[in-house]
Order: structure tokens, then sequence, then C-alpha cells
């Protein structure tokens, strides 16, 4: 046995553990900024190549949505513009 007493050995384990959590979120945090850095720098490289990074952006998006959900909203968005004349 060792000769520390129980609740100092308790907090020395909780305080290893809660010390693993925040540098478990810290290594995920530097590695969101590597991410977040390089799609700018895909980005950037598109644009450079004449794209347009707005639309890339867009297609994106478009390209996560469930297929049903996004056939619905251009219908609609379909009905709104021939009500406006804009179709």
């Amino acid at each position: 046995m060792s000769d520390t007493p129980p609740n100092i050995q308790t907090e020395n384990v909780a305080g290893e553990e809660l010390r693993q959590f925040i540098e478990r979120y810290e290594r995920l945090e530097a590695e969101k900024k590597d991410i977040v850095e390089g799609q700018k720098e895909i980005m950037a490289e598109a644009k450079g190549r004449g794209y347009d990074v707005k639309v890339l952006r867009k297609i994106i998006a478009m390209r996560k949505r469930d297929k049903d959900d996004l056939d619905e909203e251009e219908a609609v968005l379909e009905m709104y513009m021939v009500a406006l004349g804009m179709s």
C-alpha cells in the first residue's frame, strides 16, 4: 500500500484525467485549425484557376443535403419564381 492518503490519490487520478480531456480537446482544436486553413488554400487555388468560389461553396452545401429535401426546395423556388414572373 502507498503512504499517500486515499483522498489525495483520488485527486491525483481526477487531475490526471482532467488534464487528458483538456489536452485531447486542444489537439482537436489544432487539427480543426489546420483543416480550415487547408480548405481556404483549396478555395484560393480554385479561385486562381478561374472558378467561382461562391458557386463552389453552394455546390458543396448542396451535396451535403438529402436529395428529396433539395428537390422539394428547388420545386418551391421554381414555383415562387414563376409567381413573380422571373421564370
